[in-house]
């Protein structure tokens, strides 16, 4: 992209105020405007930019390089086709992608007309979180560890204090925190097909079972999230059963260890002076506004998220293809 990058924000909510700090610590980046229906514009490097209840009108007035679109997931597809369509510029989605196959469907229907490939991005940031990076390392380096044999990952957030808020913003634990898990998988295995699903307290904690496949080695993964916390906790296990070693990370404090029986094998730190979603968009942001972002902020990577994310598990002994997706491609170092 050239010089400045000019940014169109849509949504000013919660979320936009981590894209806003890290956009303010590029010099190349420009907030041309931001638009929401419900609420004023922000502040940015201590200025105003101009702001808008339409996107529509926005783009009608500048002509922007990126769009950010930061609203509930509900809106995702209608903006991102707006977006494609009313302009030239690339489009960050946070995630979700979508809430649904059919608002998928849309987006892929647009191929043909407009570069969605080439054009339409998701914020799946916690892939660019230091300690998965770190452990994709390590998996990498470690061929002699073997195939993941089983993983097992929780996600708690204290959502359920906000209660109606909650599931308006991001509709169940599971379609909030679900994305954030199998995009972390995909960096350590080759997610294949949801096996079981199951959910309670009306979405606000969930029990997923998703299988895998690692160096030709089937496996399964525990899915736990919950907004049943008081404080949010991320933590995700993976073990080498060949081995007998085992790789644990905690991504509320960026930090992670492997380990094999009584021997400490190595360790990740982090100091504490960076908040957690800085560190995941600073990174994430380097990528998008480069010449090649990383695959898991393309479309191919979003779409298959989805089919799997949204998919119903396959009934034990029912033929068919159930939540099969297509193979992954690689990304977070070698599988």
């Amino acid at each position: 992209m050239s010089e400045p990058v000019r940014v169109g924000l849509v949504g000013v909510g919660i979320i936009a105020r981590t894209h806003l700090e890290v956009l303010a610590e590029r010099p190349e980046v420009r907030l041309d405007f931001t638009v929401d229906p419900h609420a004023g514009p922000p502040s940015f490097r201590g200025a105003v930019p101009p702001h808008y209840r339409d996107m529509t009108e926005a783009l009608e007035a500048h002509q922007p390089d990126l769009i950010v679109i930061a609203t509930p997931t509900d809106t995702h597809a209608h903006l991102a086709v707006a977006a494609l369509t009313g302009s030239r510029a690339r489009v960050l989605v946070e995630k979700p992608l979508v809430h649904d196959l059919d608002s998928l469907d849309r987006l892929r229907a647009l191929e043909g007309t407009v570069d969605v490939r080439g054009r339409l991005f998701t914020a799946h940031h916690f892939a660019f979180s230091p300690e998965i990076r770190w452990a994709a390392r390590q998996i990498a380096e470690q061929p002699q560890w073997g195939p993941v044999t089983s993983i097992t990952s929780a996600f708690h957030d204290p959502y359920i204090l906000r209660g109606e808020q909650a599931f308006a913003s991001y509709g169940s634990s599971w379609m909030d925190s679900g994305v954030n898990q199998l995009s972390v998988l995909a960096c350590f295995v080759e997610p294949t097909e949801l096996a079981s699903a199951q959910e309670w307290d009306d979405g606000a904690s969930a029990w997923y079972v998703c299988r895998y496949r690692s160096r030709d080695r089937l496996g399964s993964a525990r899915l736990r999230t919950s907004w049943l916390a008081g404080s949010s906790s991320k933590q995700t296990a993976l073990h080498f059963a060949d081995s007998d070693v085992e790789l644990w990370i905690d991504h509320t404090a960026m930090t992670g260890f492997a380990a094999q029986e009584g021997t400490l094998l190595a360790s990740h730190g982090d100091d504490g002076q960076t908040p957690r979603k800085v560190a995941h968009y600073r990174p994430l942001y380097e990528s998008l506004l480069s010449d090649r972002p990383d695959p898991v902020l393309g479309f191919d990577v979003a779409a298959r998220v989805t089919e799997l994310h949204r998919a119903a598990p396959r009934p034990a002994g029912v033929a068919g293809r159930g939540g099969r997706v297509s193979p992954w491609p690689s990304r977070c170092g070698r599988r």
